[in-house]
């Protein structure tokens, strides 16, 4: 893997102030960026879902008197 000078400066300082190694914190990063695509996917999924068959107006209508509020 190939970093610009910066960018790895910027890495190390980061991964100093939170006590952690260049690689620690790039597998850190790394993992992050891959799970943010995982939920944009999922909801971007959803979204297109709902764009397909959205929900009727009285869809959810039946279910609102089963809803218990705690006092």
């Amino acid at each position: 893997m190939t970093l610009d000078r910066a960018l790895l400066e910027t890495v190390d300082r980061a991964a100093r102030s939170l006590g952690t190694t260049r690689s620690a914190f790039t597998r850190k990063a790394l993992t992050d960026a891959l799970e943010r695509m995982r939920v944009e996917a999922l909801e971007q999924r959803h979204r297109r879902g709902y764009e397909s068959h959205p929900a009727r107006r009285d869809e959810f209508s039946g279910w609102e008197q089963e809803q218990a509020w705690p006092d």
